[in-house]
């Protein structure tokens, strides 16, 4: 890198030599007028600030489907700014906040409140979700068209957190979204099941003895919801899916030709419930990490497109919420930092994978059209520069976000985030946010 330690500077262009789009052939790369203006071999512009891209990869910025922002109402844990600087320094551009807010992003209001604070910040843009029922209760379906034809222009809605485990309910939510070809994102969790759970129910929840979380509370739902869809004609998306047994289902309701898409976290695709055995409340999470048996299955799956996409659920929370008994815990997991570094590990360096996975996939279903395009000239200057080569240890100490519960501590990942740049404005150099 040379010439960008000093932050950005607004309406410059930026002239990236010699980086490798998407994992191909080094070439140079001109953002201008916030596009990719030009692209190829031995480019010049005057004036323009030049990056050094000497092995470096860009990447179509990363996109996420599934992030708690906290704003409204948990400011002490995140807010709309905190996160998105830890977005942006993932490498993110545009990540769609989930409604389990307080007050809950149930209406038109609430959501076109986090749109604004995500458009002020002006890091990443900020997609709200909003809620499928009032209040996340389950009880009577919120003001889906009301958050719609909204200035957020809402098209996911999702009580994540809370599954929509009434039947009726979730079948009218599916056929009322179809109006504006919208999607239910549903949190698969059979709360009968799972009463009292506090990890995977298994071997290792019998030798600690604590009360189990089922796979099939996971599955049973999402069977139901994929019959539901097809029965609507609906869009259906699985938040955060973790176990083999869906996997198989999913399988089976793609190819009957469900409109059903899945995601799973990163820290499914690496970590198992062997880590309760500690009683550190940061692998507290939900759906509950797994064996070792559902990461294998889940890692394939990815691979092969029967889970679409890779999905952060950051979850942050206040120290209090996590520096406690483990039966007292707040679940949830930081990942916007450090995605990227876990799929690298996970996957190598498959990176039009990657950008299939963490970019054009997530951006289609959300409805993001500026986002999810590889740099090419004409396209929208979102895009992400990683230095594979880099290795990083995990110091919960250096992230941007508000909070501290991240389940990788201490571990060295691969890869190491450069520059994020929104529309050609650098949001990121030389790895530190440019504010």
């Amino acid at each position: 890198m040379t010439d960008v330690t000093t932050g950005g500077d607004p309406g410059a262009a930026y002239l990236i030599r010699g980086v490798r789009v998407v994992g191909a052939e080094p070439t140079d790369l001109l953002l201008a007028g916030g596009v990719v203006a030009e692209a190829g071999h031995g480019l010049a512009a005057r004036g323009a600030r030049v990056v050094d891209g000497d092995g470096l990869v860009a990447l179509p910025g990363l996109v996420d489907l599934h992030t708690h922002l906290r704003e409204p109402g948990r400011e002490d844990a995140e807010t709309v700014e905190s996160g998105s600087r830890a977005a942006a320094l993932g490498g993110y551009t545009a990540v769609c906040a989930m409604a389990n807010t307080s007050p809950v992003a149930d209406t038109a209001g609430v959501v076109e409140q986090v749109w604004r604070l995500g458009r002020e910040a002006g890091l990443v843009d900020v997609q709200p979700i909003g809620a499928v029922t009032v209040g996340l209760a389950g009880e009577r379906l919120a003001e889906l068209g009301a958050m719609a034809e909204s200035a957020a222009r809402v098209r996911i809605f999702s009580d994540d957190g809370h599954c929509v485990a009434d039947p009726r309910l979730m079948r009218r939510a599916l056929e009322y979204v179809k109006a504006f070809d919208g999607v239910i994102a549903q949190h698969a969790e059979e709360p009968r099941l799972t009463e009292g759970a506090q990890m995977h129910e298994g071997e290792v929840s019998t030798r600690l003895g604590l009360t189990g979380w089922p796979a099939v509370a996971e599955e049973a739902i999402i069977a139901r919801d994929v019959l539901l869809a097809e029965h609507v004609g609906s869009r259906l998306h699985v938040c955060h899916l973790s176990t083999a047994g869906s996997v198989e289902v999913l399988r089976h309701a793609k190819k009957r030709g469900v409109r059903v898409t899945a995601e799973v976290t990163p820290h499914h695709l690496l970590l198992t419930d062997e880590r309760a055995a500690s009683y550190d409340p940061v692998f507290k999470v939900n759906p509950p990490l797994r064996t070792a048996a559902d990461v294998t299955a889940l890692r394939a799956a990815l691979v092969e497109g029967i889970i679409d996409i890779v999905a952060t659920d950051h979850a942050p929370h206040a120290l209090e919420d996590k520096e406690c008994e483990w039966a007292y815990a707040r679940p949830g997991m930081l990942g916007l930092e450090t995605a990227l570094s876990v799929l690298l590990d996970v996957l190598g360096e498959r990176w039009d994978l990657i950008a299939e996975r963490m970019s054009r996939t997530p951006a289609r279903i959300a409805g993001l059209a500026e986002h999810g395009r590889n740099p090419a000239p004409g396209v929208p200057a979102n895009l992400t520069l990683v230095d594979p080569a880099a290795r990083r240890t995990i110091d919960p100490g250096e992230q941007a976000s508000r909070s501290r519960n991240t389940p990788y501590a201490g571990l060295t990942l691969p890869g190491r985030i450069v520059a994020t740049f929104l529309r050609g404005e650098p949001t990121v150099l030389d790895g530190k946010a440019v504010r």
